[in-house]
């Protein structure tokens, strides 16, 4: 039973050994600074997908690009449905 539980406990620190090796390699140092790697200052992250932006009527977060726009007196303003739009502008279902 002894030499199980070394060959056991040999397997499992050689797993642990592992994953603590590939966390640690994952991130490799910057060298110089941007303008040294060739990064624009201005450049946004790739991993920014979308902006969400709040609705002024019924203050859900919609994604920018999926939102519906309304530009008044100079300002945009972005909702998440038609009927939000609408109860902003002060439409109603008989009105076109």
């Amino acid at each position: 039973m002894g030499v199980i539980r070394l060959v056991v406990l040999a397997v499992l620190g050689g797993i642990a050994w592992l994953l603590l090796r590939s966390m640690v390699g994952r991130k490799k140092p910057a060298v110089g600074n941007k303008a040294e790697r060739g990064e624009d200052k201005d450049q946004e992250d790739p991993k920014v997908q979308d902006v969400l932006v709040e609705d002024p009527v019924c203050h859900t977060l919609v994604p920018k690009n999926q939102a519906i726009r309304l530009r008044r007196d100079g300002i945009t303003y972005y909702f998440c449905s038609e009927a939000c739009c609408d109860k902003f502008t002060g439409k109603t279902k008989g009105e076109e």
